[in-house]
């Protein structure tokens, strides 16, 4: 194997199965173990994987409802509001953009009262000027990640 591809074949191979072992790559990826550790080593320093986490089926732990808070912001207080935003432990995205609102927060709840006492919870802060709130009827693709392209040979 040549090793111009191994590190996008070695994130793929992670994206298929994140608790691989490094023997186990190795011999998918037909190289040596060091190999594979010391690449790894690499992808992780370089913040190209920033680390190994299990993905969590919110639903079968009872949040079933799902949020997308759009927010209008006053300038100086964005930062405030993204630290805040970060701060309540359901908002699993926060994300400053562009377009007619400031911020984009993507919240889980057990139901919507506690999503209602949320948002309003925000909307005392008096540097929200205006929110749009939409709740998930489904789910059609969510914490998809992409394979990585190979390289021809």
């Amino acid at each position: 194997m040549t090793y111009e591809n191994l590190d996008a074949e070695l994130v793929n191979a992670l994206l298929d199965d994140g608790r691989a072992s490094l023997r186990s790559l190795a011999e998918d990826l037909d190289v040596s173990v060091t190999t594979v550790s010391n690449h790894l080593s690499d992808l992780e320093e370089e913040g190209v994987i920033e680390g190994f986490t299990p993905r969590l089926n919110y639903d079968a732990l009872g949040f079933d409802v799902t949020a997308v808070i759009q927010l209008k912001v006053e300038g100086e207080a964005l930062p405030d509001i993204t630290d805040r935003l970060r701060d309540f432990e359901q908002m699993t995205n926060v994300y400053e953009v562009t377009g007619d609102y400031d911020v984009i927060a993507i919240g889980r709840f057990t139901d919507t009262d506690e999503m209602n006492d949320q948002i309003k919870a925000l909307l005392t802060d008096p540097d929200i000027n205006e929110s749009n709130t939409s709740v998930v009827l489904n789910a059609v693709t969510e914490n998809e990640q992409f394979e990585l392209a190979l390289e021809d040979d």
